[in-house]
């Protein structure tokens, strides 16, 4: 059998590029492509720079930036002395690019954004969960609302299990797409939710609180029911963190 090192280099993948405008870019596209159509496997090693200068036409510098390109967005690796790895696909990569555009990009007075996008998504994933979860969905759930209820660390500590607790709906929604949908969300939530839980006292008891009463629905398989709940509990967090934003607006 033939290696797919081999494979790459006997037999050209890539052809010129011709029109030089923004060559790194275009070349950063078709490396990508070649990598989504599995024309290399993960896993497998890309041919070198000066084999890619040679098969596209260009410099070793317009490859490098597309190299880079690539590699911000999770889909290679680019080890010194080794060479140019694809890495298996994940849904970190899928959402790391989302998550860090949307930390640079929206602006610093995102909290109320970023609960009123969920109160759109979360209410119809709590519903589909109700209606597709599993027994180990039902085990990770409660176990995760044990944790919160026993929780007497940092605040910090309280938000991870807070998202994680949304993350495990999506999960047991079996829809594929919606924690990748969510995951680059609820990344921006930490600092929210460690301020509400920094001026809000009764924050951890109120998640609890909802979160067993969502539990409650989806374990009994009532979407209606899981996305009332959802919904309320939702409301309730925008009052917290419209709470925190006055604090904050006071100091």
């Amino acid at each position: 059998m033939y290696d797919i090192l081999q494979v790459t280099r006997e037999v050209n993948i890539f052809a010129p590029v011709e029109n030089r405008e923004i060559l790194s870019k275009k070349i950063a596209n078709l490396i990508e492509d070649a990598i989504h159509t599995r024309k290399i496997a993960n896993g497998n090693k890309l041919p070198s720079e000066t084999e890619l200068s040679s098969q596209f036409g260009v410099s070793r510098t317009v490859i490098r930036e597309a190299l880079r390109t690539v590699s911000a967005k999770g889909l290679i690796s680019i080890e010194k002395g080794r060479g140019i790895f694809v890495k298996a696909l994940s849904a970190d990569t899928v959402s790391d690019p989302l998550h860090q555009y949307l930390k640079f990009k929206i602006s610093q007075n995102y909290a109320l954004d970023v609960i009123h996008a969920r109160q759109i998504i979360e209410p119809s994933i709590a519903a589909f969960a109700a209606l597709h979860r599993t027994e180990e969905d039902m085990e990770k759930l409660h176990s995760n609302i044990t944790r919160l209820k026993s929780y007497s660390g940092e605040t910090a500590g309280l938000a991870s299990l807070d998202m994680e607790f949304h993350l495990l709906i999506a999960k047991a929604s079996q829809n594929q797409v919606m924690p990748l949908i969510l995951d680059p969300i609820h990344r921006l939530m930490p600092e929210i939710k460690k301020s509400v839980y920094q001026t809000n006292d009764h924050a951890q008891e109120s998640a609890i609180e909802w979160h067993s009463k969502i539990v409650i629905e989806i374990e009994k398989g009532d979407p209606v029911g899981a996305r009332e709940m959802m919904n309320k509990h939702l409301a309730i967090a925008e009052e917290h963190i419209r709470i925190m934003l006055k604090s904050q607006a006071k100091e």
